[in-house]
C-alpha cells in the first residue's frame, strides 16, 4: 500500500436492490470501504452478502436487524458487525438520510430475500 489520500466522486453512488445508495469511496485489494445511505421512511430488504461486515453509524437514526439478534436501534458512533450470509436489513426512523459506513472485503452478490425469505442473487455493481 502507498500513501496516499482519496477523493470519492459522489456521482459514483450506484442504487443497490436493497433500496440503499453506496458509494465506495475505497477499494485496495479486497478491502472495500463504502458510504451507504437509506432515505427517511425507507427500510432496506431482507438481504446478506457473501462477506462479514461492519457498519458504523455516521448520522441519522434506525433500527437495525441482523440474524436472531433483536432488532435495535442505532445512531452515531454505533457498530454493527454482520457475519458472512446473515440476513440483515436496516429501516431509517428519522427525518434525515441514515448515513454510515461500511467496511468488508469486496461483496461479489447481493442475496436479497423475499418476504417469504427466498434468496436471489444478483451481481454486485462494485465489480463491474
Amino acid at each position: 500500500m502507498q500513501a496516499r489520500v482519496v477523493h470519492p466522486d459522489e456521482s459514483d453512488e450506484f442504487a443497490t436492490p436493497e433500496r440503499c445508495s453506496i458509494l465506495e469511496t475505497w477499494r485496495d485489494g479486497d478491502v472495500s470501504i463504502a458510504r451507504a445511505r437509506v432515505e427517511p421512511g425507507v427500510t432496506t430488504q431482507l438481504h446478506s452478502l457473501d462477506v462479514d461486515e461492519r457498519y458504523l453509524i455516521v448520522s441519522g437514526t434506525g433500527v437495525v436487524s441482523v440474524g436472531d439478534v433483536t432488532p435495535t436501534e442505532v445512531g452515531p458512533g454505533d457498530v454493527v458487525a454482520i457475519p458472512a450470509g446473515v440476513a440483515q436489513r436496516i429501516e431509517n426512523t428519522g427525518e434525515d438520510d441514515l448515513v454510515f459506513r461500511r467496511g468488508s472485503a469486496v461483496p461479489r452478490a447481493w442475496n436479497c430475500m423475499s418476504p417469504a425469505t427466498s434468496a436471489t442473487t444478483v451481481t454486485s455493481s462494485i465489480d463491474q
